[in-house]
């Protein structure tokens, strides 16, 4: 999916289906002015037939379309009919028909295409409140569900059994307070008892099919955006420079998932998990994602894997931070890995250390990442992107990196560490097209002696090798602290000069 139509078929996700009150006195009309005008600062040409009827406004032939300019194309949302009726309290119901569908469509490079998706529920309306500066929404449902329909591709269909979806929504609350005067913004919160989806494909050509389906459980979510107005049919790059912001969270208690694939070769896979959070932030400063689980098991079977697989981690993450907008200033990024407690079957152990020789602990990698750097053009850009894939504008330069923590603990051994360096662009030659490095890195290794005897006694390195391995860490590192301990102050400066506890080693 394009940036584009991501970003258009979010907003209109906002407020087809995650819409939410305080009191105050809205109309019908008010509201979907506010629709059409929300819809119109994110970039959308929006069409519909207006009816009036009593307190009761219909809008028919509800049309969405954008240009995608990175795809000299368009795409659009069409749906059939909304109603809006005023409940004579100063309040107005959004009514969704039970059953409706929403067809997606565009042109791709000259090749149209379109995607039509169901949406069921039970009836129950949004209501808006508040006045023409601030409507609030209130959204509350039993159970809905979006299902996949008719897919056509340069003026063929796609078989119906070719790809099959669906996602079912049960208990979902939901409000949101748009602000409207001045700069759009809006704050949402959100819960669902569960999400389940279930997606199924077959190959029209082979026998290779396969199944997808999972569920989360007691999710909440929160969002705060910022909206520019005023923009005449902006593009992503525009809305970012004038000031868009998004930053919303998501969380949840639980989670499964499974994965099957039948026909040439078979695959297998179950994973559970007891919770985790989703995080990302959007603004002219950067973007950056925040995302983790606790509590994974996965068990993994099939033709191409000799015995079945069980694995465990009390804890997977994953963090980044990176700049989008052109800057002659440095910008921070980041970027964090987080793999605790990962733990592998007695029965795997058993096939390279099958006399317990090593101990089998679980295994920890951690990785947390800060530095400077400047982004040399616009991300959201569609020029600029073209532009770099010529090689007619250069990325970016990396000034700073600090690492923050290193850590990881395997078979009895255990690696911390930390630096901070500071890199020359200007100097490309010291170190062979890299920019120059300056800084200091300081580490420390425990238990590496005990591993490299567990791994002789195992037949897995020879004595020759091991002592090839102790000299080199002889070279690096001092004795420390405790037993079998060691560690290294590595410095490096720009003229290309390595040290290592103060013994120069290039």
């Amino acid at each position: 999916m394009t940036v584009s139509l991501a970003r258009g078929t979010g907003a209109a996700a906002v407020l087809i289906i995650s819409a939410q009150g305080a009191f105050a006195d809205v109309s019908a009309q008010d509201v979907w002015s506010d629709w059409k005008a929300y819809m119109t600062g994110t970039g959308y040409t929006v069409t519909g037939t207006e009816s009036q009827s009593g307190n009761v406004l219909t809008v028919s032939d509800i049309s969405m379309t954008m240009p995608m300019p990175e795809q000299d194309g368009t795409g659009g949302v069409t749906m059939p009919e909304i109603q809006f009726v005023e409940n004579g309290d100063g309040t107005v119901n959004v009514m969704l028909p039970k059953d409706f569908p929403m067809t997606f469509a565009g042109e791709d490079d000259g090749e149209k295409f379109s995607a039509e998706i169901l949406y069921s529920h039970d009836g129950s309306p949004m209501v808006v409140s508040g006045d023409t500066s601030a409507m609030t929404y209130d959204y509350a449902i039993g159970q809905a569900s979006l299902t996949l329909g008719q897919i056509i591709g340069d003026g063929k269909e796609m078989p119906a059994d070719a790809l099959k979806a669906s996602v079912v929504i049960n208990d979902m609350v939901a409000k949101t307070v748009m602000q409207i005067d001045g700069q759009r913004s809006y704050t949402q919160t959100q819960s669902m008892a569960k999400l389940a989806y279930d997606i199924a494909f077959q190959d029209p050509d082979s026998d290779d099919a396969g199944t997808i389906t999972g569920s989360m459980s007691d999710i909440t979510g929160t969002a705060v955006s910022t909206i520019p107005s005023g923009l005449d049919s902006p593009e992503m790059a525009d809305l970012i420079k004038a000031g868009l912001s998004i930053d919303a969270k998501l969380a949840y208690t639980g989670g499964n998932s499974a994965i099957s694939v039948t026909g040439s070769d078979s695959f297998d896979m179950q994973s559970t998990s007891a919770g985790g959070d989703f995080g990302v932030t959007m603004s002219k400063d950067g973007l950056s994602y925040d995302v983790g689980q606790k509590d994974i098991s996965v068990d993994v079977s099939g033709s191409e894997i000799p015995f079945p697989l069980a694995l465990t981690m009390a804890e997977a993450g994953f963090k980044l931070l990176m700049p989008v907008s052109q800057s002659d200033e440095e910008q921070d990024f980041g970027l964090g890995i987080t793999l605790r407690d990962f733990a592998v079957p007695d029965m795997l152990w058993g096939m390279v250390d099958p006399t317990g020789t090593l101990p089998h602990d679980p295994a920890t990698i951690v990785l947390d990442l800060a530095g400077k750097g400047k982004l040399l053009f616009d991300m959201f850009d569609p020029e600029s992107m073209k532009a770099m894939e010529r090689g007619a504008q250069k990325p970016g330069e990396f000034n700073a990196v600090t690492i923050k923590q290193l850590l990881v603990t395997a078979a009895g051994a255990k690696l911390t560490g930390t630096g901070d360096f500071t890199f020359n662009n200007e100097d490309l030659v010291t170190f062979d097209g890299m920019p120059a490095p300056d800084g200091t890195a300081n580490i420390k290794l425990e238990g590496a002696n005990g591993l490299i005897d567990n791994l002789i006694k195992m037949g897995l390195v020879s004595d020759s090798d091991a002592m090839g391995a102790r000299m080199m860490m002889g070279m690096f590192g001092v004795p420390g602290e405790g037993e079998d301990t060691l560690t290294s102050e590595i410095k490096v400066s720009e003229d290309g000069q390595i040290l290592a506890n103060g013994q120069r080693i290039k």
